[in-house]
């Protein structure tokens, strides 16, 4: 595991606010001077903030002032900011070789090489790409041509890009300035907290929410359905973590249909739950995958992997693209994975993992507004409630807590009620438990402002 290279003896303070308030003056000046800038997602809105630079799992401001990142640029950076393997090794492509559109590359065969060796046996067809809506379009396109069938079912709540055929698969909706296709269906997944499909003793009941998913088919849809299409664990919904028995049924139920499942590991896998794949939590293998954010730690690159009888689906789809692929993609790939096995970083997610489930289950017996916590490795969330008889969600808390542990230097992933937690996997975990503190100390002071506690 590696540290920021400026804090290896603690010469600093972590986090370390030098302005009297933050966002500091030159943050304000750079936001003002940017105005035409339109689009800002709700966490900057909520907290505009510069940034200038980046170490392991630290951040720097224009103001001068250091943070603890919670972030990884949501779930991107998993192994921290700047780490010199990842940057040398993108670095040296840059000044040999930037991009030969789809040829082969040594570096391209290593990534390709890689990638299959860290991935359960059975896979036989690779392409890369340079962001995530677009490595949904191609899985979509290679799902339609091996099964013939041109619907898909993906679940409320879901993310999985901001282009067509992504949208339609996700929680954006024609108010968002874009309609869902035809042939798109959603569906409720099983969430523990909320579900809606219980058993006489009021626990979520898988087998309800599959004899629904039969029900849905049979009279919902034209029955020609290619693919269900979903998140290990969900993202932007509040690190929506299924029941352990969800996927191995779902598997076996989409099997009996000849459906496809097509999991989007893009945000969960690469090492962020302690597995190269999310989806190894439940022994289960999609046919067709899509990776991407800390696949490259931060370099965009993308990559969509099948099984093998549909390997050839992918040369009939126009799979290629302008860049993804190029060598300094491919160079990010190989040393990122290369990281992780040389530092052991599977097993230190999921040590980290068992400490930020034990501190958030401390933290819901000690806090009133905290309803559930939920996780694995680093992949985290804390959801906020007006009362836990309701579960009535309690977004002004949200923005409250994400903004003061902000203020403390804590930079963080907000979702309306739930507060989400994705640090590098290789924070050291006395750091994990500063930000940690900086949390409670945060729920703490909201609860007193809104009159939960004396």
């Amino acid at each position: 595991m590696i540290e920021g290279s400026s804090f290896k003896n603690n010469q600093y303070k972590i986090p370390y606010i030098v302005t009297e308030e933050v966002p500091g003056p030159r943050s304000r000046e750079l936001y003002s001077k940017a105005s035409e800038m339109k689009g800002f997602s709700s966490q900057v809105k909520l907290f505009p903030v510069a940034f200038e630079s980046g170490d392991g799992f630290t951040l720097r401001d224009v103001d001068g002032n250091t943070y603890l990142d919670f972030a990884s640029g949501i779930y991107v950076t998993s192994l921290g900011h700047a780490h010199p393997k990842v940057s040398e090794a993108v670095a040296k492509w840059a000044k040999k070789l930037m991009n030969v559109h789809d040829f082969l590359t040594p570096i391209k065969a290593k990534a390709i090489e890689k990638i299959m060796e860290v991935l359960p046996d059975g896979y036989g067809g690779i392409q890369f790409y340079s962001e995530g809506s677009t490595v949904m379009e191609a899985g979509l396109r290679a799902c339609r041509l091996y099964t013939g069938k041109n619907e898909f079912i993906s679940c409320f709540t879901d993310f999985h890009g901001k282009t067509g055929h992504a949208v339609s698969l996700g929680r954006l909706q024609p108010a968002n300035g874009v309609g869902r296709a035809q042939g798109f269906y959603m569906v409720p997944r099983p969430n523990p907290y909320r579900p809606y499909f219980t058993d006489d003793t009021g626990k979520i009941d898988t087998d309800k929410y599959l004899q629904f998913y039969d029900d849905f088919i049979l009279e919902g849809t034209t029955g020609n359905i290619s693919a269900f299409v979903l998140e290990p664990i969900q993202g932007w919904a509040g690190t929506v973590v299924p029941p352990d028995d969800f996927f191995p049924k779902l598997k076996e139920f989409l099997e009996k249909r000849e459906i496809l499942l097509f999991a989007d590991e893009i945000l969960t896998g690469m090492g962020r739950t302690g597995k190269f794949l999310c989806m190894e939590h439940w022994d289960v293998k999609p046919d067709i995958i899509a990776l991407g954010k800390s696949i490259g730690n931060g370099f965009p690159v993308t990559a969509l992997v099948v099984k093998d009888s549909m390997a050839d689906s992918l040369d009939k789809i126009s799979a290629s693209t302008s860049y993804g692929g190029n060598p300094m993609a491919c160079a990010a790939i190989v040393a990122s994975i290369e990281v992780i096995q040389e530092e052991r970083l599977l097993e230190h997610a999921l040590k980290l993992g068992e400490y930020f489930n034990k501190r958030m289950n401390e933290m819901k017996e000690n806090h009133p507004i905290v309803g559930d916590v939920r996780g694995k490795g680093c992949l985290l969330g804390i959801e906020l409630v007006k009362d836990r008889d309701s579960k009535e969600p309690f977004e002004k808390a949200g923005k409250m807590v994400y903004k003061k542990a902000f203020s403390k230097g804590l930079v963080w992933v907000p979702s309306r009620h739930v507060l989400r937690l994705s640090p590098p996997i290789i924070i050291p975990e006395k750091l994990a438990a500063k930000g940690m503190d900086i949390i409670e100390e945060s729920i703490y002071e909201v609860e007193k402002e809104l009159g939960y506690i004396n």
